[in-house]
Formats: structure tokens, sequence, C-alpha cells
């Protein structure tokens, strides 16, 4: 991937001064200071600089940058948004309009087969904006992503990530307990020939970050929440 960061983001390409000047963003550019003071503090790798390593992790914290943030998907360059297909845990990948229609990445990455009143989290219900907004809450000072091995190099890019964050604010009615969270996955990404990602298939267990989001709740022994 060609990157742009001169002058910008060190851990993300395409946001130097002309480039956030010349896109159009959904809610004006993002600004990571803080989460990257966290990333920094939190981090349990740091990359060599123009490793394999440091190149594939700048890549996701970009794409996940253009897809969250970026109004018109003309405008995206890390990936083919007319292409390019998500899956998790082996289901049937969807088109970005198709993860559009069932409300965005966080539905996407919890759906689950559990009948509704089981639900810790309910992807029938929330939309990209309740979604988005309930766990800027649980974690106010972000919930950041590193890489921690890179398994191969493009086209078939396959790594093992980790996100982490303290739940230091409520997840509805549930109060915090200031704890860490983490939750560990494995990624593949594949590239076209313009090194585009036209692929994205992630692998996770849903119930590590959803579990630890009750803890602060009474047990109920009889049900298990977390199980998909």
């Amino acid at each position: 991937m060609a990157t742009s960061n001169v002058g910008g983001n060190k851990y993300r390409s395409y946001l130097t001064p002309e480039d956030i000047e010349a896109t159009e963003w959904i809610a004006g550019p993002p600004d990571y200071t803080i989460i990257d003071k966290f990333f920094e503090e939190g981090r349990t790798k740091v990359w060599p600089a123009e490793s394999l390593e440091e190149y594939v992790q700048n890549l996701v914290k970009t794409w996940e940058m253009e897809l969250v943030h970026k109004a018109n998907p003309d405008q995206y360059k890390t990936f083919d948004h007319k292409n390019c297909v998500l899956g998790v845990n082996g289901k049937k990948c969807l088109t970005l309009e198709e993860v559009g229609k069932i409300g965005g990445g966080y539905n996407m990455f919890l759906q689950t087969s559990l009948p509704p009143k089981l639900r810790v989290y309910n992807p029938d219900q929330e939309t990209n904006e309740s979604s988005m907004a309930a766990f800027r809450q649980v974690f106010p000072r972000g919930f950041a992503l590193e890489v921690i091995q890179v398994y191969s190099g493009p086209p078939v890019i396959v790594y093992k990530y980790r996100h982490w964050g303290y739940m230091e604010g409520s997840y509805k009615d549930i109060p915090p307990t200031g704890e860490l969270i983490e939750v560990f996955g494995i990624a593949i990404f594949e590239l076209n020939e313009e090194s585009k990602i036209v692929k994205v298939e992630i692998f996770h267990d849903r119930g590590e970050l959803l579990a630890a989001l009750i803890k602060a709740e009474p047990a109920t022994p009889s049900v298990c929440p977390v199980m998909a």
C-alpha cells in the first residue's frame, strides 16, 4: 500500500493536512490524539520502521479510519469499496452495503444465534449510531488495536491482533469495573493487484468482550449470555 503520512498521523496513512482538506468526512476529520497515547502506553509490541508488521498494523488502522470516518466511498484508498466483502467467524461474507443495512461494524462483529431474551448485546435492536455511542461510553479512552503477529504478507495477509481498553464507563445499566478488557483474534486481508483490500475475514470469540462487560451484574447461573 502506498502510504501518505508525512506530516500526518504516524499510525494511519492519508491524514496529512492536504488529505484532511480534500476529504469528505462524516463528522469532521478524526482526532486520534487520545487513542494513540493510550495505544503507545498499552501496546505489547513496537515494530521496527518499514517492517512487514508495521506495514500491516498501519494498513489495518488506516482501513478502519476510512471505513468509520470517510463520507464518500470513492475516496477510500485502502480498499475497493465496490468489490470488498467482510466476514466474521466463517459466516457468509457481506458487502459494505449489507454491513450498513445490519447496522455497521459492531453489529457484524457481535452477531449471535441466541434467543433475544438471552442477549447481552442485541444486534437486531442496535443501529450503527447507538452501538458506537454505547462502546464509546464503555471505553472513554478508546478500544485500542495492535497487531501482535503477522503470519503472511501481501497479497494474502494473515495476522493476529489484540484489542484492549478499560471499562471506565457503564454499559447500559451495568456499572463500570475499571478493569482491563482484552480481545484477541485472527484476521485475513486479501489484496488485489492494486494493493487494495477486497476481502476481510475476522475470527474472534465475542464472549471475550461481552462476558467482561457484565461482570458487575448479579450472576445468573442458569443462563450463559455469551455463547454464540
